[in-house]
């Protein structure tokens, strides 16, 4: 009979084998379930399905894709939030220049 901590269906059972030959079963935590993006919930490629002891022991390379915001959002919903934001400040910046036109314009006609 299996310890009660054991008995619950939440930790995985492992079956290993003895160098005697016995066969003996091993409780473990399970594999988390995949990172996904924050913005549509895609699953992340390139971040690895371990749980926070086993992630910590890797190196920083291995935790995430080394690119902006990686880990945190997948390359699609990048890319769209990128090309958003420098729409967002071209657009900006061609107000501000037609706000300066009109307004050397204005003072060109009142002198």
């Amino acid at each position: 009979m299996p310890r009660p901590r054991h008995r619950s269906r939440s930790l995985r059972r492992v079956h290993v084998r003895l160098p005697g030959g016995d066969t003996v079963v091993h409780y473990e935590k399970r594999r988390p379930g995949p990172a996904r993006c924050a913005i549509c919930g895609r699953p992340l490629n390139g971040v690895p399905r371990l749980r926070p002891v086993e992630l910590r022991k890797l190196p920083k390379t291995a935790k995430r894709p080394e690119r902006m915001y990686g880990g945190v959002i997948c390359p699609d919903c990048l890319a769209k939030l990128l090309k958003k934001t420098i729409r967002g400040q071209v657009l900006q910046r061609l107000q501000e220049a037609r706000r300066g036109a009109a307004a050397a314009q204005q003072g060109a006609a009142t002198a």
